[in-house]
């Protein structure tokens, strides 16, 4: 490659870069605790007692030739203490010259027997053994260096993404800056925000210091990182603020301006001022403090985002739709097959939010390929993240089950398959009879079968790179691929890819699997992720930590007390929890939103009868609904963000009945409205 290939600007420098070795690090750190226990198996099979080995045997000081009748002689010589207290109580007891000349014998046979153990593991501890054992022990090191760092690497990570997203104008907002007017409103806010961010988090640190209670220095360092971050936050936003576009329109209106403001801006204002209020001002820092009691969780988030990203790089989504283009189906039915195959994805990136953004790009342009009108394919798109976060690996039911002692990763995978084959039944439904403009014609099966089979011939060695990968770890590692292995398997999984791609592409630039303008080879591909990783990790985690804040509003507000802590009805109860679910799903983000709920509904679910299996089911529905629904409908202004606002903007010129202007709305509200008064209400007459 050229030395063009390798320029980047100066945001990549020192942005994208540090986040990439910081992702890396992650994987590291977690893979390396796999790596050292398989190094002390193979250890202990090829030096046995190799736990022993790991240290240097240190020589015992009791002397194994030490002769028996002299000692017995001298302990009966020995006068008692005349200061031993319980000899004072209870008397002085008359030593007895054969149990001294017992534990005397005891004594020199554990001796002799710890200088045979120490001459032993002097002669097993060879060259081989000593620079075995310094590789392991520095893997060791490795791990609890990670172990430590974790929630230095999360801060680090978030604050740098976040400024990242403010420089380059990337966080979530219900709509784009448009006018001058809506980026001065927009960064005026923001800038607000971030001082009231900057401002609770050093309030919180002095508090911390003042408090009786001993502060170690790792946690004032947190609180200084955090204090850093906030400060650099806070002037990103001010240079934006002061270097106005020039692209931008003349005019607007405030109404739309405020629509511009970002989610977590807005978030922020409500949580900060009613901390101030109630006179609390740290309230903010504190909550997000909160981040590093589940840094791990965060940091999977991170690397399931990046993963996203990967895949947003390859041609592997391309070449799946490249299988069913043969049938000719109608843009309905291939928007039902694109929203069915893109589960599986979703279940392995995390969240809905973060496969919409990897993939929905893709899943809209060959929706519009094969015809489908742009309220579908709006629809299928935000739709693609929604059936699959009920699936096996999904990071955010290992969250449920971690927080939730009442219930197993293993039964909720189990019932969530159940949930999503209702689901998917739904939007087939919906999508094949509402509103269906195409017949379904699909091709001969003797004309489409032969060229789905060529199709799926360049997807051989994708599963190739993905089943060695799995089996390594398998096999080498001891790992199964599994909800609590994938956030570091996937990486390795992703960047596997990506190494195949170059060198296939590279090798043959012509390949029919491959477009032109497609082929990037390693250093750009994994470049462009990791550009768009920070982007969104920096929005998504800023919303996620902040719809945290908000959570603990509504729990300092005892929001939820006005609220009966227990109903006589499961069927009142459940009532109450599908609205309050959907409504949190529409202004939460999944994650805070999780972890308030744990603290506040869950207990009021379980209480009234609800079974707890049964109320996560619900609860993972109805947030998928909430992120549909407006006013806020997370994944479609995610995908709005993908697509471009020129698509959104064309859509939403076009003609029609109500139902056909309002389509990508409309229809996922119907599939998951039916599905969630289904999954809630049923199960009930059975137990209830």
């Amino acid at each position: 490659m050229s030395k063009a290939g390798f320029r980047r600007s100066g945001l990549e420098w020192f942005s994208s870069l540090p986040a990439c070795l910081l992702l890396l690090a992650v994987v590291i750190f977690s893979t390396s605790s796999d790596i050292h226990n398989q190094m002390l198996r193979a250890g202990e099979y090829f030096w046995s007692g190799y736990y022993q080995l790991r240290m240097d045997p240190v020589e015992p000081t009791c002397n194994p030739d030490r002769n028996i009748d002299a000692a017995v002689a001298a302990e009966m010589a020995e006068a008692p203490a005349t200061d031993d207290p319980m000899a004072a109580l209870l008397g002085v007891e008359e030593k007895n010259p054969a149990d001294v000349r017992t534990a005397i014998e005891r004594a020199v046979k554990d001796c002799r027997e710890a200088h045979l153990n120490y001459d032993s593991l002097k002669g097993k501890l060879t060259v081989g053994v000593q620079a075995y054992r310094t590789v392991e022990l520095f893997v060791a090191d490795l791990i609890a260096f990670g172990l430590t760092s974790q929630r230095y690497i999360l801060v680090i990570l978030v604050m740098l993404c976040a400024v990242t997203a403010t420089l380059t104008r990337h966080h979530i907002a219900m709509r784009a800056m448009e006018t001058r007017l809506d980026y001065m409103v927009s960064h005026g806010l923001q800038t607000v925000a971030n001082l009231m961010l900057f401002g609770s988090s050093f309030i919180f640190r002095q508090s911390t210091l003042a408090a009786e209670t001993r502060v170690t220095q790792e946690e004032v360092l947190l609180h200084n990182f955090w204090i850093i971050g906030f400060a650099c936050l806070t002037l990103a936003s001010v240079y934006r603020l002061l270097r106005v576009p020039n692209d931008l329109q003349l005019g607007g209106t405030l109404n739309k301006a405020f629509l511009s403001v970002p989610l977590y801006t807005v978030m922020c204002l409500i949580s900060g001022t009613y901390f101030s209020l109630i006179g609390h001002s740290s309230g903010v820092g504190i909550y997000l403090g909160k981040m590093m009691e589940l840094a791990d969780m965060f940091l999977n988030v991170g690397l399931y985002v990046w993963v996203g990203m990967m895949l947003k790089q390859t041609q592997l989504a391309t070449l799946v739709f490249n299988v069913f283009r043969p049938w000719r189906m109608p843009p309905e039915m291939l928007a039902v097959v694109a929203v069915l195959v893109a589960a599986v994805p979703t279940a392995y990136t995390g969240a809905s939010g973060i496969f919409v953004i990897a993939a929905g790009a893709v899943i809209y342009s060959e929706l519009r390929a094969a015809g489908a009108r742009r309220q579908l394919a709006l629809a299928a798109t935000a739709m693609s993240g929604s059936l699959g976060v009920v699936l096996r690996p999904c990071l955010l039911v290992v969250v449920i089950a971690y927080l939730n002692r009442e219930v197993t990763t293993d039964e909720l995978f189990g019932w969530g398959l159940w949930v999503f084959v209702l689901t998917a039944t739904m939007f087939m439904l919906v999508a094949l009879t509402v509103n269906r403009e195409n017949k379904i014609d699909l091709a001969p099966a003797n004309q489409a079968l032969p060229a789905m089979l060529e199709a799926l011939k360049p997807l051989v060695p994708y599963v190739v790179v993905i089943a060695a990968v799995v089996l390594f770890y398998r096999f080498a590692l001891n790992v199964q691929m599994d909800e609590f292995s994938a956030p570091r398997l996937l990486p390795v999984i992703m960047l596997g890819i990506l190494v195949y791609e170059h060198f296939r592409f590279k090798k043959d630039p012509g390949h029919a699997s491959a477009k032109a303008e497609d082929v990037k080879g390693l250093e750009k591909s994994l470049r462009g992720a990791t550009n768009d990783t920070t982007a969104e990790i920096g929005a998504l985690l800023l919303l996620l930590g902040l719809s945290v804040s908000i959570g603990g509003v509504i729990e300092r507000s005892h929001l939820m007390e006005t609220f009966p802590q227990s109903f006589d009805s499961a069927w009142s109860a459940m009532l109450l929890m599908v609205m309050i679910l959907v409504v949190l799903g529409m202004i939460m983000d999944a994650f805070g939103a999780v972890i308030l709920v744990t603290a506040t509904v869950a207990t009021i679910a379980y209480s009234s009868g609800i079974h707890p299996i049964h109320f996560w089911m619900v609860t993972l529905v109805a947030f998928e609904l909430g992120y549909l629904s407006p006013p806020v409908a997370l994944n479609h202004l995610l995908t709005r963000q993908v697509v471009g606002e020129a698509e959104v903007t064309l859509a939403l010129r076009e003609d029609g009945t109500f139902y056909q202007r309002h389509e990508r709305i409309i229809m996922p509200l119907i599939a998951m409205g039916i599905s969630l008064l289904i999954v809630a209400f049923v199960p009930l007459m059975f137990y209830a």
